[in-house]
């Protein structure tokens, strides 16, 4: 290690402040000249140059403030005179973000089909300060719009709310599946729906009464919301999907003033991370709500939906992860050279940055395959291939970013602990909860699982080798080979996970050999998370780490 004498007189409390300063210069500067891999990605996007800019400067700001113990969302039931509301009160840098965020008309791009990655593209940007309030609400009304649009007869203004580009007329949405006794179970729902028709002039409402228990965007102006009608047979079969609008029917969801549905918001919740925005458990007390969908097709839509915008999120903490460690390792000076000059942290922002590559190439590659999916005809074998892939990926980056978010707390040392220092202890919050939104590992594992036995690995693999190159199909063969082994063992259940993950450095090196990246990332990405693998057997280790963080 060094320790030249003179270097070290040399330093002071002033010298070192200015490099704080280069490094927030440096991590703030432009998004997408450090991340060719995405501009690669998403191409032809005239509004993703200035998001990005904003994301690196405004609403990088206003994610910390709302974030803030002292600024987060409270629970203020009744107004002034006494009205009961059930409004959520926010930081005024909450409506900032909005505003910035409508203003790229990112949710309205779903007016036509064909346009996903776009808005996932914009919302890789936003996540990268974090969930702040906004990415869950982005991922609900992404998938609540994707359930009206299949509707029929739903109030005229709804979807045109959806898919506003005013933030001042806008509507925005929440999914309420989860019950207290019925999480992964979904089954087991207890939320009654009876028609409500004598009710409200034969109009097609009902009525729901019963307990929600994770209710995230409670603030929205419309909820999706599972529950069983009245007679109904048990299991998920027996469960329908209704929107309830946050006011009753015939006021405007938006108008704080309208008189709030027939709910009551017990209370919010106190959570770990994506504190900015408001998780409440909630009361129905005979909330009218319109039908939309059975169980089966509603939750593919919406959950496939997040579990993408999931990885997006992941995908994107991952990146700004790298681009705090690698920042902070190029201006932070020790022992008179900057950290990165030393092995073991070039080893680990070596890792940064190609795990937030493998991140980005599955995620994207599914954004774009949606985009397929939409514009042509209909392709079962490609749906089903996407189905398989949104899961699988959806946990290869949710186990990879508190990891990684990890590992750039280390570069920063004590400094990356410290809330208002850097945004790591927040992303490493947040990221945690990715983990377990929209499906914990298990509960994705078992799908998948279910899924293979149904022979729905086989067009996913078949789609896999139309991507792969020549020197990837053996691969990709080996692969499949392994999973059909697998499905035939009587433990299948029991090492399923295992072989959900040992599956994906091979997907991922392939897709990023396909797009182009640099081979000594790609390289090192398999070498890292090889069965086996041994630095001190790799001759080649100290090359690969210069080329991946030159």
């Amino acid at each position: 290690m060094p320790s030249d004498p003179a270097a070290m007189s040399s330093s002071s409390p002033t010298s070192a402040r200015v490099a704080f300063e280069g490094w927030r210069a440096r991590v703030g500067a432009d998004w997408l000249a450090d991340d060719p891999h995405f501009v690669a990605l998403a191409p032809g996007i005239p509004e993703l140059a200035p998001f990005a800019r904003q994301c690196a400067g405004a609403i990088d700001g206003w994610a910390k403030n709302t974030n803030r113990d002292e600024h987060l969302p409270r629970l203020s039931r009744f107004d002034a005179d006494g009205r009961r509301t059930e409004a959520i009160v926010f930081h005024p840098d909450h409506a900032r973000i909005g505003a910035a965020i409508w203003g790229v008309d990112l949710l309205g791009r779903y007016r036509e089909p064909g346009h996903e990655r776009e808005t996932l593209a914009l919302l890789y940007l936003l996540a990268q300060d974090g969930e702040g309030g906004w990415c869950c609400p982005m991922a609900c009304t992404a998938g609540m719009i994707k359930v009206c649009a299949r509707a029929d007869d739903l109030p005229a203004d709804w979807l045109d709310g959806l898919l506003s580009p005013d933030y001042g007329r806008m509507l925005y949405a929440s999914q309420f599946l989860t019950e207290v006794q019925g999480g992964s179970d979904v089954g087991a729902n207890a939320v009654v729906a009876r028609p409500a028709d004598g009710e409200l002039g034969g109009q097609g409402w009902w009525s729901l009464t019963g307990e929600k228990w994770f209710c995230s965007v409670i603030d929205a102006n419309l909820f999706l919301v599972t529950a069983r009608p009245e007679g109904a047979k048990a299991g998920t079969s027996g469960l329908r999907a209704f929107v309830v609008p946050r006011a009753l029917p015939g006021q405007d969801p938006r108008d704080p003033r309208s008189e709030p549905n027939r709910y009551a918001v017990r209370r919010l919740k106190w959570k770990l991370g994506t504190r900015s925005m408001a998780s409440a458990e909630v009361d129905f007390e005979g909330a009218y709500g319109w039908p939309v969908a059975d169980f089966v097709r509603t939750v593919d839509v919406v959950l496939n939906t997040s579990r993408l915008y999931n990885a997006v999120c992941a995908a994107a903490i991952l990146q700004r992860s790298w681009r705090e460690a690698d920042g902070w390792a190029r201006t932070r000076l020790a022992f008179g050279q900057p950290v990165l000059a030393f092995p073991a942290v070039a080893r680990t922002v070596a890792k940064l940055r190609v795990e937030a590559h493998a991140a980005r190439s599955l995620t994207f590659h599914l954004a774009a395959l949606a985009d397929q999916l939409a514009v042509g005809a209909p392709d079962p074998a490609l749906s089903a291939a996407w189905r398989m892939l949104v899961n699988l990926n959806k946990i290869w980056t949710a186990l990879t970013c508190p990891a990684g978010v990890r590992d750039a707390i280390e570069v920063l040392g004590g400094n990356g602990a410290i809330e208002e220092f850097s945004i790591l202890p927040r992303l490493l919050r947040d990221s945690i909860v990715l983990e377990a939104w929209e499906g914990g590992h298990g509960v994705l594992c078992s799908q998948l699982l279910k899924d293979s036995r149904r022979g729905l690995h086989r067009p996913m693999f078949a789609h896999l080798r139309e991507v792969a190159g020549e020197a990837d199909v053996p691969t990709i063969d080996a692969l499949a080979a392994r999973w059909d082994t697998t499905l035939s063992r009587a433990d299948a259940d029991v090492v399923w996970r295992d072989l959900v993950e040992a599956s994906r450095t091979a997907v991922q090196a392939m897709l990023l050999r396909a797009q182009g990246v640099d081979p000594a990332v790609v390289e090192h990405l398999v070498c890292l998370n090889a069965r086996g693998y041994d630095p001190l057997d790799d001759p080649g280790l100290a090359a690969r780490l210069q080329a991946v963080i030159a």
